[in-house]
This record gives C-alpha cells, structure tokens and sequence, in this order.
C-alpha cells in the first residue's frame, strides 16, 4: 500500500529585495523535488523589511551597503559576483548593474498580503524577486507591482485597488511585529512545523534532513 505523503507547514519570513531569500527557497525546492511522494507542503511568506526607512527614491545599492555594512566598492562586486554563481547554479538569474537602487518594500508586503487570499501568494513572491533582481525593477513602484500581479495570474485591477486603498498596511504591520517579537531578525528565516527554525539560504540537504525528521516525527 502506497504510503500518503506527510503534510508540513513552513513558514517563510522573507523580503522580495533579499538575495539570499530567492536563493534560500531555490534550495527548499530542490530539497521537496528530492522528497517528492514523501511529503506536501504548505507554504506561508511572511513580511520583513530590510530597510524599512528607504525614502521614496531608494538609494543606490553600493551606497546602501557601504553605510549600512561597510562594505567596499570591491567587496560589492565580488558578492555580485558570487551571488550570480549562486543564482545560476540554483535556476535564478540576478542582474547587478551599476546604479541599481534598493527600495521599501512595505507595499510589495501588502500585495503578497493580498495575494495570499487569493491563493497565490506564492507565484507573486517569486514574480516580485524577478521583478527587482532580473528585469531591473523598482519594487515599490505601483505600476511594476500590479503587472508582477498579472504574471503571477492575479486579477490586476483588483491588485492596483489594494494598493490605493492600502486596505492590508495594518496586518502587514502587525504580521512584522509578531516575528520580531519571535526573535526572528534576519532573513530568510524558515520555520517548519511552527517548531524547528531554518536561518539563512542553506543547502538542500539541510532543507531534507529537517523534512525527513519531521516526517518521521509524525509517522511516529
């Protein structure tokens, strides 16, 4: 008799501007692809602002890093440089280029918000990390996060209208302050099962052991 696959909920604390948040659920996926029959998952993202005081024009990004890390012009390009090996040998594709500016993203939270309820939030977080790492984007521009919406199968005028009302600003404030207050203060961060933490974008096979552990916890 063909065993029922273990269903698992994760919870992914995430922003659409983070590197290593796309790099992080390219490797669950890999993990789920190779524990594929095992077990099901049901996937919940969950805002993070990185810089949640970006003004409205965003701010270069060598400059950002600079004041916020240290960070030299050439230690810059050498993590372009690494996170382009990194994206490719996981299936994403990231496209520095000189002048690339960092912005809030409060409002792309309030649209996955929206996106949730409509079952696909899913599809419009990854349509956002396209956006701002491979088309070149300004993610907290109205117009780029209603045709992110369209892409991710959205209704577009129904996502502009979440926008302008801004009818989810409070829950994406509250949703903040409760993984904070779970000590949550890095992205990405992965909870499975609401009991074990995953920080950080680690390999595959840290995604299949924490699985396979759950899922023999609950065949137990």
């Amino acid at each position: 008799m063909t065993t029922a696959p273990t269903n698992i909920r994760i919870d992914i604390v995430s922003d659409v501007v983070c590197p290593w948040c796309i790099i992080g659920f390219k490797q669950l996926q890999r993990a789920l692809a190779e524990l594929d029959g095992e077990v099901e998952v049901d996937l919940h993202w969950h805002p993070f602002e990185l810089n949640p005081q970006m003004p409205p024009e965003g701010q270069d990004v060598r400059e950002h890093l600079a004041q916020k890390y240290g960070t030299t012009v050439a230690k810059s390009y050498a993590a372009r440089g690494r996170l382009a090996e990194l994206g490719e040998s996981v299936g994403f594709s990231f496209r520095y280029y000189d002048g690339m500016r960092i912005h809030n993203t409060f409002r792309a939270h309030q649209l996955l918000h929206f996106a949730d309820e409509q079952g696909k939030q899913t599809e419009l977080e990854l349509a956002l990390f396209e956006s701002y790492f491979s088309r070149e984007e300004n993610v907290d521009d109205a117009d780029v996060l209603v045709a992110a919406a369209g892409r991710a199968g959205l209704d577009q005028e129904q996502a502009r209208a979440a926008l302008n009302d801004g009818r989810y600003a409070d829950t994406v404030r509250n949703q903040q302050r409760f993984w904070l207050s779970k000590g949550i203060q890095a992205v990405p961060s992965f909870v499975l099962d609401q009991r074990y933490l995953i920080p950080g974008a680690q390999d595959s096979e840290v995604f299949v052991a924490a699985l396979k552990r759950l899922r023999d916890e609950k065949a137990a």
